[in-house]
């Protein structure tokens, strides 16, 4: 039977065994709502708390500081919008290389009063100190940059931009999801050095989709996005998703335990992975910054993207063209625009992130399939010609 190799995890990530085995029962017999009275709604009520440890516990945060949300965009949002509520409209800062659902949001803040500034970053990817130094002088009130790129996988040193952020004032916040489960994620450590709000998101680490959390520093104020019952602490009423949260906790256990086996592995799959991309001619895109153990984001000069993602699919191996969350824009990546990327070869990229289940075997594979494919495009584009 036909078995297609998964390599898109940055993208999600199939449901661990033991986290669809801890959902079931609030699928089924356990269907209470937590904010019942009678036993149905205290049994789920228990097992958000319970949850809520879990996922605090993972990032060295506490319970407290958990604000479960429907998904990562709603997180980025909630803070975004939130924090900027509740001050006056000022300078907000946010990095070129960030998510749309951090970008976007904060390009509506225009609208508002708000002047944003995009944080340029330099040719690998990373924020650029003397930019940075030069939009905190004048006093941004929200600042947000993203720990782990979701298309490069490129690192920012998020202390040395927190720190100074800090002493100028900002709200600081930053999008975690890519990171956690691949790379030690300390939340406490990092809100020690200026960072106060960070965002989480199960389906990147063998959890659900539809959950997701911020966490947040209780001395920042939000105004919530979504009123009514006053649940998570005021910040996010509705009716909690019991197993989709429930699950998110046991995943967050099982990346978190896991990461120190999984991530040296992926880093050494990765390495060869790269090695055969030279070898074929590719160029890659932030291989000079540390990066996420499982991410390579390549690009083959004058072939496009989208082409090489279709007959790879065709060929059985799943990677992307840049982010899911924005396949539907033919432009190219916005991440790679910002890192000073030509636009004919940001129109070719390719992003491969491997996963727990991933093999030598499979990458070897990759690597000739994606040699036989480049052979059969240049033959047909010669009899075009």
């Amino acid at each position: 039977m036909f078995a297609p190799v998964y390599f898109d995890h940055n993208a999600t990530t199939p449901l661990a065994p033991a986290v669809l085995e801890a959902m079931l029962p609030w699928l089924t017999a356990q269907f209470g709502n937590a904010s019942s009275r009678h036993e149905y709604g205290r049994a789920a009520r228990r097992a958000i708390d319970e949850a809520r440890a879990r996922v605090a516990a993972a990032v060295g945060a506490h319970a407290t500081e958990i604000i479960f949300t429907g998904g990562g965009s709603e997180a980025n949002n909630l803070f975004i919008k939130g924090a900027s509520a509740c001050l006056r409209p000022g300078l907000l800062a946010v990095g070129a290389t960030d998510h749309p659902c951090v970008i976007k949001p904060a390009e509506q803040l225009t609208q508002r009063g708000w002047l944003l500034r995009k944080l340029a970053v330099d040719g690998e990817g990373r924020i650029g100190t003397e930019n940075f130094l030069a939009t905190l002088a004048q006093k941004p009130g929200i600042v947000s940059a993203m720990l782990a790129n979701n298309e490069t996988g490129v690192l920012q040193d998020l202390p040395a931009l927190a720190e100074p952020a800090r002493a100028a004032g900002a709200w600081f916040h930053t999008d975690a999801v890519q990171a956690l489960g691949k790379i030690p994620v300390d939340f406490r450590a990092l809100n020690a050095a200026g960072v106060h709000a960070m965002t989480l998101s199960a389906h990147k680490i063998g959890g659900p989709k539809g959950a997701a959390a911020l966490v947040l520093d209780k001395r920042v104020e939000l105004e919530p996005l979504i009123a009514g019952g006053g649940h998570e602490r005021g910040l996010r009423s509705g009716t909690e998703n019991v197993a989709a949260i429930v699950g998110f906790g046991v995943a967050c256990e099982l990346a978190v335990h896991g990461m120190a086996e999984a991530a040296p592995r992926l880093a050494a799959l990765r390495e060869r992975l790269e090695r055969g991309l030279l070898e074929i001619g590719a160029i890659l895109f932030g291989a000079g910054a540390e990066r996420l153990p499982n991410t390579a984001y390549f690009a083959l000069p004058d072939f496009d993207g989208e082409t090489l993602v279709a007959q790879l699919d065709r060929a059985g191996f799943a990677v992307a063209s840049g982010a899911a969350c924005s396949s539907a824009n033919p432009e190219p990546s916005h991440v790679l625009r910002a890192m000073g990327v030509a636009p004919e070869l940001a129109r070719g990229a390719v992003r491969v992130s491997l996963g727990a289940a991933n093999t030598a075997g499979q990458v070897e594979d990759f690597l000739k399939t994606l040699q036989a494919t480049v052979a059969k495009l240049r033959r047909l584009t010669a009899i075009a010609v």
